[in-house]
């Protein structure tokens, strides 16, 4: 009989070997996309206005979005983000999700973003997400973008225990703690995808675990019962008119809802409203201390339209286990949830996991030829068989 870390090894060659060019993909993608907020930013400053005059203030929102659509006749401003950066230009959110740089000293049109990295992150967005399938073909690349992640858990969950030395020997171990030089290149993959996976399986377990939620909706709601939350129901489909033209966004009343959130927290880093289609709706203003990708230096307030009276806020203390750890993980899964280090540690699990494919084909494909080979030995008459010296 078999021993369990016999089956075990089986499972976990045949599991890589399956899914491998697809979990390379998403690693591969994955390092490209780690650091895409803060590069973006970095580009985009190359379009920011000339700095204003000291003594020079902001337009306030609504003036800024009024000479939006003087500039614009026809142009219909759907939302506004504004960042505390005195050199940042505003961007303002067309109806078809369209973006213009705006001077908020002025409200002088820039033009869009650049789009040179954009494009770039995109396509590796694309790539990481639905293996470059568009249109109706998204759905097919999603799901096997999503259980080739599955498969990769289970290969970063097993390879953890197998990396694990049989004796537990201060030799054994060493051999999986460090890599070791002049090897032949059988030992030397055999050393890397073990020195690699021991390092690496913690944080890539993190952030493999961390997709599971976002491709299937019954990891999510796994989540939430973990935590012994309640799941959400599926949100609802919104039915978007095919022709928008006769829609007013509604801009009134901003301007008292900023200034309440901005007295809220002083330490702002970006504001950010959608623009709604009713006079009585309030103003949902998200106000974030960090780069986007950390919730729990974010809090959305619900601001009366005509008082400016905070009606809501909610951040991240306030949501209910469940959420919390549904957003957790599906922050830890960039590792933006912790900055700039949180990022690095991600990008280089994403690293090791594309070196854990690679090392693990190579050992396999020189596992088949070593089997292929024997086979014709064993098939060759005795007296064609080369003698041992």
């Amino acid at each position: 009989m078999k021993s369990f870390r016999t089956v075990l090894f089986w499972a976990h060659l045949a599991a890589g070997t399956a899914a491998g060019m697809v979990i390379l993909i998403m690693c591969v993608t994955g390092v490209a996309l780690t650091y895409e907020k803060q590069m973006l930013e970095w580009a985009d400053r190359r379009a920011w206005p000339a700095p204003s005059s000291a003594d020079a203030r902001p337009l306030p929102p609504e003036t800024l979005l009024a000479k939006v659509v003087e500039a614009q006749p026809g142009a219909a401003p759907i939302g506004l983000t504004l960042r505390a950066d005195a050199a940042a230009p505003a961007t303002v959110t067309l109806d078809g999700n369209k973006a213009l740089l705006v001077d908020p000293y002025t409200g002088a049109i820039i033009g869009p973003p650049p789009t040179g990295l954009r494009t770039f992150f995109r396509t590796m967005t694309v790539w990481h997400r639905y293996i470059a399938m568009e249109g109706d073909s998204r759905a097919t690349g999603r799901g096997v973008t999503g259980a080739a992640n599955l498969i990769f858990l289970f290969i970063v969950i097993s390879g953890l225990y197998l990396w694990v030395p049989r004796l537990w020997t201060w030799i054994q171990f060493k051999n999986v703690l460090w890599f070791r030089s002049s090897l032949a290149p059988k030992a030397r993959d055999f050393n890397w995808h073990n020195v690699i996976g021991f390092w690496s399986a913690l944080p890539l377990a993190i952030v493999v675990a961390g997709a599971v939620p976002i491709s299937y909706p019954w990891a999510s709601n796994l989540v939430y019962r973990i935590a012994g939350d309640t799941p959400p129901p599926p949100p609802a489909q919104a039915a978007r008119p095919a022709d928008r033209t006769d829609v007013t966004y509604i801009s009134g009343g901003i301007d008292g809802a900023w200034s309440a959130a901005q007295a809220q927290i002083p330490s702002w880093r970006t504001m950010t409203t959608r623009l709604a289609a009713s006079a009585n709706a309030p103003v949902v203003i998200s106000v974030d201390e960090g780069y986007g990708g950390q919730p729990q230096k974010r809090t959305t307030f619900t601001i009366t339209r005509a008082s400016g009276a905070v009606v809501k806020a909610e951040d991240f203390q306030s949501l209910s286990a469940g959420r919390r750890l549904r957003t957790w993980l599906r922050f830890a899964h960039t590792g933006e949830i912790y900055g700039l280090s949180g990022q690095t540690i991600a990008g280089l699990a994403s690293l090791g996991g594309a070196m854990l494919v690679y090392t693990g084909l190579m050992l396999a494909l020189r596992r088949l030829a070593s089997w292929i080979g024997r086979q014709r030995a064993l098939r060759e008459p005795v007296g064609d068989r080369p003698r041992a010296a």
